[in-house]
């Protein structure tokens, strides 16, 4: 048996075992976009009614369209939005005919912190949204200054006196000139597999060189 034999070997299986798992990302990748699919189709599909039995599995991304009235209550959620900077998502109180859940009417500017909001009768274009905004590293709401760090959807609730269902607006009208709304989309929902993908294919070539080298240096020393 060659003594290059061995390292060849190595080398080979290495490789493969790297391309293995860069294939397998790329399968990864196919089944998120699929997924991801389903979610924007969903997000802006028809309207359905407001659930009475809620199932947040099930209802995510529900879209709806709401006539009623918006309440003059707010919490603002501290957010910063890239080349704008901080500012606040406004939460409002939003009263159906028979309903009275949490309204995320959308993002306002910091100097609009305490500026005076639209509220009264309005129609609301949105979708039922159970988001996961807090970690580890989110710091504790400070509820008596009105500074929040999360949409904690039961903490608001209660703070608000409604029900615990939160609808993310689309579209409001009227809509206060001061709040832009941010609708949900899967721009946050992580798809890493491409990068993943490319990651393992790199290495294989890397290996591949390494192997490659190796034995070169391997025969120049055998012929010296």
């Amino acid at each position: 048996m060659s003594r290059f034999t061995a390292p060849l070997l190595f080398g080979l299986i290495g490789a493969g075992i790297l391309v293995a798992l860069g294939t397998w990302q790329m399968q990864r990748l196919d089944e998120k976009l699929g997924i991801l699919a389903q979610i924007e189709s969903r997000i802006s599909g028809p309207p359905e009614p407001l659930p009475v039995v809620v199932s947040p599995a099930d209802q995510k991304y529900q879209p709806v369209a709401l006539q009623g009235e918006i309440l003059p209550a707010e919490i603002r959620i501290l957010v910063s939005r890239k080349q704008v900077g901080a500012g606040y998502l406004i939460v409002s109180p939003f009263r159906t005919k028979d309903r009275l859940i949490l309204l995320d009417r959308g993002f306002t500017r910091a100097e609009n912190k305490d500026a005076a909001r639209t509220s009264g009768p309005a129609e609301v274009v949105g979708n039922l949204h159970w988001p996961d905004d807090r970690n580890s590293a989110t710091p504790e709401n400070d509820v008596d200054a009105n500074i929040w760090f999360a949409r904690d959807i039961a903490a608001m609730a209660e703070q608000l006196g409604t029900e615990p269902l939160l609808v993310v607006a689309r579209k409001i009208d009227p809509q206060d000139p001061d709040i832009e709304p941010m609708p949900v989309d899967t721009a946050g929902i992580p798809n890493d597999h491409l990068q993943y993908a490319i990651t393992w294919y790199s290495l294989a070539v890397v290996w591949l060189g390494m192997t490659a080298y190796y034995i070169s240096r391997q025969r120049k020393t055998g012929e010296t």
